[in-house]
């Protein structure tokens, strides 16, 4: 899809191309091909220190607390780029996620301590919401915090935690009142993951990767000055922070990069003499729906960027773009394992090539497909499933 920009907006385009080309690294661009989940804590932290560096690091957060003040066409264009060179997304847990929490609903002491370490990459976060039996039910949630003096004691478990095996900072819902509504008696709470009193347990999941974890409190002390807002009215800094997590899943500008390696794949002449995959009716037109599909969501985007930047939060239309979102890169995912076939089957296991542990079967091209696809079979379910996003737009939308 081609969109008119006007001339300004072109210059910044191509300034967003030159620092990419100048300032991204080689080594990290050629592992993030396979995967942006399965690159090292050190890649991430080198490249947000260079957006950090150039002022770009948080797009999304007002300028006087370090965004860039960009319009929605400068935001969009910058995502874009940034897909196109293959770029790794900035992690969303501290910039997109709790960063907008705590300037908007944190003191200033809270504003003071974190939001610089944040912008910076010095504190890495985790997100502490679901459990088990409150994963789309989340406000079945569980673990307690008692408030003693100044400080809280927390106990509780936590399930499904990405990245909680290298995060500095947790933020984290409890239970601090189990009167009235269930939603009534959440606390948010900003908890140093180096306090005596945690454990993080790692889950393998399904491309033989450890991203997940399950956190366990026993005792753990936190201090009432890291409570964000009022103790009991965490549901409402939660749904705030779901809004901005729920489109950032949406990964357009990822998916457009994987979708155009797609393309590659399907035009590229067999070795054996056979016809090409975009040659095939039946393929073509299952490329034909997702890029359809695609450019649908984009204009969406579009839309909701521009409301962003008028100063309206993320609503349902953040549920929208979460379902199309994930919806259409498992379609992805999906075709681009029918297109590499059989030799989609030693990848398995074998999505951490490029750390030198194995040696690639078949095609360049087909490193990293299957562990990709095995991986993002969680995309519907991970920010909040399909069927509780469809209730939100039901609610909110059709006002059912």
């Amino acid at each position: 899809m081609d969109l008119q920009f006007t001339d300004e907006e072109i210059a910044f385009r191509d300034e967003v191309r030159a620092f990419l080309k100048e300032n991204i690294p080689a080594d990290i661009k050629e592992r993030a091909k396979i995967g942006w989940n399965y690159l090292p804590k050190e890649d991430y932290i080198r490249w947000q220190k260079a957006l950090y560096e150039k002022g770009w690091i948080a797009p999304g957060w007002p300028k006087e607390h370090g965004g860039t003040g960009w319009n929605a066409a400068q935001r969009f264009i910058f995502e874009e780029e940034c897909a196109r060179a293959n770029c790794p997304r900035v992690q969303p847990f501290g910039v997109t996620m709790v960063g907008p929490v705590i300037y908007t609903f944190g003191n200033q002491a809270q504003k003071d301590r974190f939001l610089p370490r944040i912008l910076s990459s010095d504190d890495w976060w985790c997100q502490g919401y679901s459990e088990r039996g409150a994963g789309s039910d989340l406000a079945g949630l569980a673990t307690k915090a008692v408030r003693d003096g100044d400080e809280y004691v927390v106990n509780g478990h936590k399930i499904w935690t990405s990245g909680a095996h290298r995060a500095d900072w947790m933020f984290c819902l409890v239970r601090t009142s189990a009167e009235g509504k269930k939603q009534e008696g959440i606390t948010f709470l900003l908890i140093d993951m180096k306090t005596p009193g945690i454990e993080v347990k790692p889950i393998i999941s399904m491309d033989g990767y450890n991203n997940l974890n399950e956190v366990f409190f026993d005792d753990v002390r936190v201090p009432v000055e890291n409570r964000i807002g009022e103790e009991n009215k965490g549901w409402t800094y939660a749904k705030f922070l779901l809004g901005n997590e729920r489109t950032g899943i949406a990964g357009i500008g990822r998916s457009k990069s994987r979708l155009a390696e797609l393309k590659d794949m399907a035009r590229a002449e067999p070795d054996n003499g056979a016809r090409r995959l975009i040659d095939d009716p039946g393929f073509a037109v299952k490329l034909a729906q997702i890029e359809a599909d695609l450019n649908a969501l984009e204009m969406y985007n579009l839309r909701c960027l521009a409301d962003t930047a008028a100063g309206k939060p993320p609503g349902a239309e953040a549920s929208m773009l979460k379902i199309r979102g994930t919806e259409i890169e498992q379609a992805i995912n999906e075709t681009m394992v029918e297109a590499i076939a059989y030799f989609s089957a030693p990848y398995v296991h074998t999505g951490l090539n490029w750390q030198g542990n194995e040696e690639p079967v078949g095609p360049k091209h087909a490193d990293g497909v299957m562990p990709e696809h095995l991986l993002k079979r969680a995309a519907t379910i991970y920010g909040g499933t399909t069927e509780v996003q469809k209730n939100v737009i039901a609610k909110a939308v059709l006002g059912l």
